[in-house]
């Protein structure tokens, strides 16, 4: 079982290579693929988390499509004064399919 904790957005993603993933949005190269920077490697029974070992490793994906996340609602409101305040937000997402864990 090869595993990868991969860093993406300020969030961290447990990854397999098949495994399909939605992230903060991310550009994509001529070929649509993205290279993800690992924070963790689990292969068998070895754990591999040194920086220097790390850097070595490679995790790609491949980019299937941008979306846009579900719309949240962030209202204020403030007692007897009169102020009232609504905004809506949909984050940016790309969702991608692992490759490879080299």
């Amino acid at each position: 079982m090869v595993y990868a904790v991969v860093r993406a957005g300020g969030r961290q993603e447990k990854v397999e290579v098949g495994s399909i993933v939605t992230l903060d949005r991310i550009k994509a190269d001529e070929q649509g693929n993205v290279t993800l920077a690992p924070v963790l490697l689990v292969d068998g029974n070895t754990v591999t988390s040194d920086a220097s070992a790390l850097a070595k490793v490679t995790v790609t994906a491949e980019v299937l499509g941008d979306l846009r996340g579900k719309k949240i609602i962030i209202q204020k409101f403030k007692n007897k004064t009169g102020y009232k305040k609504r905004q809506g937000h949909r984050q940016e997402l790309t969702r991608v399919k692992i490759t490879g864990i080299k």
